[in-house]
């Protein structure tokens, strides 16, 4: 297609059909995965990584994960799995949205900034309020010319920079590297090999995402439930769906769903419940049915995101939508395993979401001129 006078070349490839940028980035991403967690050129910085992060925590020093975006959603999920790999004890590893940590950044310890691009600014405030505090500041981006470069102490690159702004390797990348990281203080490397193929067939699942967007085709809002670390992927959902279809959408906490939020919902506000997280998950997976038979009560279609130990205790009639059963990798941390199968699964389905409403995710409707101009007004100002 012709170029527009407005797409500058730092834009994401321009296309009239189909396949989207973002899809070729989801396929590529088992096969990405492998090779953060094979290449040497990576090791030793995620060796690097893993010895201050152990050094801080054996310390009793804070370790504070930040990013801005799907990047804070990715450093979330980054301190979970520090936190698996140091046994949930001690002070705990935290994921913060990153202009917030800046503003409340604890004295001493480590930063671990995530930021794919390199250059987001309210990342660049929390990694400079660290140093401030007298913490170590370490960053993973996949730009080898970040700006953000320089406000760190060490840097890890991962190899492949997301074409999409509908960010999918944005979100996998990051997680990956946190996962080797966490598997070095562990004791337990990541198997590379056993990581790509837990996410092959995870790629599988597409053909039930896809039901589940053909159920979800008569629905105007879209609400996600997860709780502990579901509720990370139930957030990085929400942005995907919004960006991608520019269906208005809202991740709720498990429990929080059920206190008073049912009001607002129908037939017309679509459902997808995460149900992964190994830990507390008998209570969990109680209030988890609870609430689809609840949601199913008002009208709402009803999808899910789960493991093989929920399948059978969630009969299928509560989830009307279809379901999305997530492989379980043994040779990887079960944080691990859980988050990549999640990441994987969330992708695919807005993948499918957006062939179903015929939106075009890659711009992120910044080929829209008032969406573009709106971007500018949050984006280029440097003043703040």
């Amino acid at each position: 297609m012709a170029t527009p006078s407005w797409h500058e070349d730092w834009f994401p490839e321009l296309r009239d059909e189909r396949p989207w940028t973002m899809e070729e980035m989801i396929d590529a991403e088992p096969e990405l995965a492998e090779r953060i967690a094979s290449l040497k050129a990576l090791a030793k910085s995620f060796e690097r990584f893993a010895k201050r992060l152990a050094e801080v925590h054996a310390a009793g020093e804070p370790i504070t994960v930040v990013g801005c975006g799907t990047s804070e959603h990715a450093a979330r999920a980054v301190a979970v799995q520090l936190d698996e790999a140091f046994g949930h004890k001690g002070v705990r590893p935290v994921g913060r949205q990153a202009l917030e940590a800046a503003l409340d950044m604890p004295e001493g310890g480590a930063v671990l900034a995530i930021s794919h691009d390199g250059g987001t600014r309210g990342t660049l405030h929390a990694m400079r309020a660290a140093e401030e505090a007298g913490a170590w500041v370490g960053l993973i981006t996949a730009n080898p010319d970040a700006a953000l470069k320089e406000a760190a102490n060490a840097v890890a690159l991962t190899p492949l920079q997301d074409t999409s702004w509908c960010h999918t390797v944005g979100y996998l990348s990051p997680m990956t590297a946190g996962a080797v990281i966490a598997g070095l203080i562990a004791g337990r490397p990541v198997d590379a090999g056993a990581l790509r193929a837990h996410l092959r067939e995870c790629l599988a699942l597409r053909a039930q995402a896809a039901e589940i967007a053909q159920a979800f085709s008569g629905i105007d809002r879209l609400i996600a439930i997860g709780g502990g670390q579901d509720r990370i992927s139930a957030d990085e959902l929400v942005l995907k769906v919004e960006e991608g279809l520019h269906l208005p959408s809202a991740a709720r906490d498990l429990e929080t769903f059920l206190h008073g939020h049912l009001p607002a919902c129908d037939e017309r506000t679509g459902l997808v419940v995460f149900a992964t997280d190994h830990r507390g998950r008998a209570r969990r997976t109680d209030r988890g049915r609870l609430a689809l038979r609840a949601a199913r009560r008002v009208g709402m279609p009803c999808a899910a995101i789960l493991v093989p130990a929920v399948e059978g205790v969630w009969g299928r009639e509560l989830t009307s939508a279809g379901r999305l059963l997530l492989p379980h990798a043994a040779k990887l941390m079960p944080t691990t395993s859980a988050l990549t199968a999640s990441a994987i699964a969330l992708q695919v389905l807005t993948l499918e979401l957006v062939h179903a409403r015929g939106t075009y995710p890659d711009l992120i409707r910044r080929e829209e001129e008032a969406w573009r101009e709106a971007a500018a007004i949050a984006e280029n100002d440097e003043e703040w």
